[in-house]
Order: C-alpha cells, then sequence, then structure tokens
C-alpha cells in the first residue's frame, strides 16, 4: 500500500475527469433531446418557431449527445482506474467492476446507436418503422439516468444530486404537456403514461437512499475499487464514493 501514496499525492487522471464531465454533459443532452421530442412531438406546433427549426434543434442535441457520450466512454476505456476494455462499449454486464450498473450504460449506448443507424436509412425503413425505432431513444433516457446514479462518482455531491432532479423534473414536465396537449382520446395509455412518468422520481428517490447515498455503496455495486484506485480517487473515503469512471 505505501507504494500507491507518491500516485494518490499526483492527484486524479485528467481522464478520470474528463470521463465525469463527458458523461454529465452527455446525460444533460440526452435530457434536452428527449424533453424536446416528447414536448413538440405529435400534432402539436410551436407558435413562435417552425417545425423544421425545431426538428434541426432536436436532431443537433442528439448528435451533441453521441459525441459527449463518445468522449465519455472513450476516455473512461483509456482511463487505467479500471481496466474495462472496448467489448464493454458495445455488450452489456460484461465487466468485472460493476456489471449492472456500467451494463445499464451499454444498454443505453446501444439503444441510441440503434437510433443513429437506422436515421441514416430512414428513407429506405419507411415512417412508421424509423418511429418505432426512435422511441427507444425515449427508453434510454431513464437507463441512463440509473446508470450514472450507480456508476457515477460524483452522485452524492449536492450539486450532482440536484442535476439529475432537474433532468427527472423536465422530462416529467414535458411528459405532462404532451398529455395536456393530446386532448381527448386513449384514455387508458395517457393514464399510463402519466403514472409512469410520476413513478421515475419516486423509483430513483428511493434508488439513491437506499444504494448509492448509502455507506458501503462501492462493494454492494459489484466492484470495490481496483488496486491502483488510490492512484487516480484520493477522496478521503472511496469505498463509499469511489466509482467507475463510467
Amino acid at each position: 500500500m505505501t507504494g500507491l501514496v507518491p500516485l494518490a499525492a499526483a492527484g486524479p487522471s485528467p481522464l478520470w475527469y474528463a470521463t465525469r464531465a463527458g458523461g454529465t454533459v452527455a446525460l444533460v443532452l440526452l435530457t434536452a433531446t428527449v424533453a424536446l421530442g416528447i414536448a413538440v412531438g405529435g400534432r402539436y406546433t410551436p407558435r413562435r418557431l417552425a417545425r423544421f427549426e425545431v426538428s434541426a434543434l432536436h436532431r443537433n442535441l442528439a448528435v451533441l449527445t453521441l459525441g459527449f457520450l463518445a468522449l465519455h466512454i472513450g476516455t473512461a476505456i483509456l482511463d487505467t482506474f479500471v481496466h474495462l476494455g472496448w467489448l464493454v462499449t458495445v455488450v452489456p454486464f460484461t465487466a468485472s467492476y460493476r456489471p449492472l450498473w456500467l451494463g445499464l450504460g451499454t444498454v443505453a449506448f446501444d439503444l441510441l446507436l440503434a437510433v443513429a443507424a437506422t436515421s441514416a436509412v430512414r428513407l429506405r425503413m419507411g415512417q412508421r418503422r424509423w418511429k418505432t425505432v426512435h422511441w427507444l431513444a425515449y427508453a434510454a433516457w431513464p437507463v441512463a439516468l440509473f446508470h450514472a446514479a450507480g456508476a457515477g462518482t460524483d452522485t452524492r455531491l449536492t450539486l450532482q444530486l440536484a442535476l439529475y432532479a432537474a433532468c427527472v423534473a423536465l422530462v416529467v414536465a414535458a411528459v405532462w404537456w404532451r398529455l395536456y396537449r393530446a386532448g381527448p382520446g386513449r384514455v387508458a395509455m395517457r393514464l399510463w403514461t402519466g403514472v409512469t412518468a410520476a413513478a421515475v422520481p419516486v423509483v430513483l428517490t428511493a434508488f439513491l437512499s437506499s444504494g448509492p447515498l448509502q455507506p458501503g455503496w462501492a462493494h454492494r455495486a459489484g466492484g470495490a475499487a481496483p488496486a491502483a484506485a488510490g492512484a487516480v480517487h484520493p477522496a478521503p473515503a472511496p469505498t463509499d464514493n469511489a466509482g467507475g469512471s463510467e
């Protein structure tokens, strides 16, 4: 253990900071993309913006999301805190470090890749098939949110918790706005959608309270820090808040 002291004194790796920043920005951008898609989808057309402007904004946000997600994944692979390997980026739950929570991130990434790939051949697929696949982006958001909460290194920080709360509030508000603008009809589907949206903050709060915010989460999450953890995570209590760079 004494051999790790000089490395710990050197401070965290720049890749570690890049991974955290890239993941956080990617989550914010994904939240904005999903919220915008939900709020202005369907038959609703904003009064002050043309439909093509909204579509362009939605598309650009999606591209930015993938860009920061690539940064998040690439720096996590290159960082020596944990040796993830490139297979982890496409095959879920294969990591030896926090396999469940890193696996959720892989699932979200795969879903977004499917949306991006099918968008490139949208005209050949047909509008109906493309829309079916496009809904995977909405499914990727809660998966990415729980990935961030379970695997993130900053989950216990007040600012990070506030960020999660803001992301959830934005998406839930977008869902309820969409339901409000939908008008009558499809009562059962609208009720199910509203209840599901309202359940997300409840489930997330319960998970945080019983999981990442409790002592010993790093071990219970299935990934005690590797031997070199002290070299890149000089936190006072690494067993409670150390996490994978993803």
